[in-house]
């Protein structure tokens, strides 16, 4: 852990102010919260299984130092919760009415909802984490799914985070193994940002991209470890993923940490709640998008970009209106069509646009593809990675058939206006040949 990295990372950012990781770190939680929330009251937020872990102790200390604190709030432990926006709903009222701080004893969902409920109060919080099992510890914004529909709601990030190194290690492997997918999706995240940035459609920040990118090989270096529940890989995958949430903090955006892989993990994840299909934990659907992201820019880069037909692309780019109905028609649930469209609506452009696109493309492709390779790595390296830490490598492992892949790289692109490789693909006639590769006898995926 290079508490000095996350320090200086902290600098830069607008919202957290105290990182604090390390072994017995819970014996400072009264002291983390009175300098982050001094003379303020306290109301410890968890699950059942959370509070026996660590939300009961943090209860008592925070009680015995004096805080002004009132009995916690538990979520039943089963069915595990859901980062649903009536819960968000359900916390603000409760928070309004009892005038204190959230101290959030739990991960990703329990964070998530905390950090939106907080904010639409008017107030920061804070986190003691029970698992390196996803980056949004210290990111600015909440995944939260609203009418069927998962999209990043703006919010303040905690003002202090603080995470046990017992605790942490104590963490179902599984949750581990996902916070490692999770950071392994950086690889791909930064690759489409590369591209944004290159076409001139959003530039990297030169501040965020450093904090995930710079030391993102160091961090996942060592699956094996983090299955086993090495206190030191543990330490490792936690400060990467709390770096990958401070850039975010610091760009006031996902982009830092999200990309094509993440599409594909919102695409299933909306699909399983709109067919009341079990929740997959997050980082083991984003593992299995690294993978598809992985291989399609495989086959990008073996592209020859001076073969497109840009007329012919021109002709056949479709307009507004069919771009609509297509979306409804590609999604069997409304209330994901509606969203889709709004979002491939707002990243559409015209046949005259395109030219412009498809020209820069084809200038800029002998710069961009280095990059690209220099920031890839091989999907089959993906594979072996997230396979010795313990995470799904095959889309049957997460319920999902072939045929239901194959479709996803199309539907994945219409749900977000973010620009990745799946847009690139669609825009310059790859992705059907590209696919169609990848599902071919001897591709990657058959």
């Amino acid at each position: 852990m290079d508490s000095a990295r996350i320090q200086a990372a902290l600098q830069g950012a607008g919202d957290t102010r105290e990182v604090l990781i390390g072994d017995g770190a819970l014996a400072q939680v009264a002291d983390v919260f009175k300098r982050s929330f001094p003379g303020q009251p306290a109301v410890v937020i968890a699950d059942e299984n959370t509070f026996a872990v660590a939300g009961r102790e943090v209860y008592l200390l925070l009680s015995d130092a004096g805080v002004p604190i009132v009995p916690p709030v538990l979520f039943p432990s089963d069915p595990p919760l859901y980062a649903e926006f009536s819960h968000v709903l359900a916390l603000e009222e409760l928070l309004r009415s009892l005038g204190a701080v959230a101290v959030a004893v739990g991960s990703g969902t329990l964070n998530d909802l905390c950090k939106l409920a907080s904010h639409r109060v008017g107030q920061q919080y804070m986190c003691v984490g029970t698992a390196a099992s996803m980056d949004g510890y210290t990111a600015f914004g909440a995944a939260i799914t609203k009418d069927g529909f998962k999209q990043t709601m703006e919010c303040a990030a905690p003002r202090a985070v603080l995470a046990d190194l017992r605790v942490l290690a104590q963490a179902p492997a599984q949750m581990n193994a996902t916070g490692y997918g999770d950071l392994l999706g950086k690889v791909t995240a930064g690759a489409d940002w590369i591209l944004a940035d290159a076409l001139g459609i959003e530039p990297i920040d030169e501040r965020a991209w450093p904090l995930v990118q710079d030391s993102l090989r160091e961090w996942t270096g060592r699956p094996d470890l983090v299955r086993a529940g090495d206190p030191g890989a543990l330490s490792s995958l936690f400060e990467g993923l709390i770096m990958a949430g401070v850039a975010m903090q610091i760009s006031a955006s996902s982009r830092p940490a999200s990309g094509c892989e993440h599409r594909f993990s919102h695409l299933w994840e909306m699909e399983a709640l709109a067919h009341g299909h079990p929740a997959i934990p997050h980082g083991f659907k984003v593992g299995i998008g690294t993978i598809a992201g992985a291989a399609l820019y495989e086959r990008v880069l073996a592209a020859d970009m001076d073969a497109i037909d840009i007329d012919a692309r021109c002709r056949a780019w479709p307009t507004r209106e069919q771009v609509e109905r297509s979306v409804r028609q590609g999604h069997d649930s409304p209330q994901i069509a509606e969203n889709a469209v709004a979002e491939s609506l707002a990243k559409y452009i015209t046949p005259e646009q395109l030219r412009e696109r498809l020209l820069l493309i084809r200038q800029l492709w002998p710069q961009i593809r280095p990059r690209l390779e220099a920031q890839l790595l091989p999907a089959a390296t993906i594979r072996d990675m997230l396979a010795a830490v313990g995470c799904p490598t095959t889309p049957a492992e997460i319920g999902l058939s072939l045929d239901h892949v194959r479709e996803s790289y199309w539907l994945a692109r219409t749900i977000r206006s973010r620009y990745t490789v799946l847009d690139l693909v669609n825009e310059t006639g790859l992705l059907e040949p590209c696919v169609a590769q990848l599902f071919a006898p001897g591709g990657y995926w058959v």
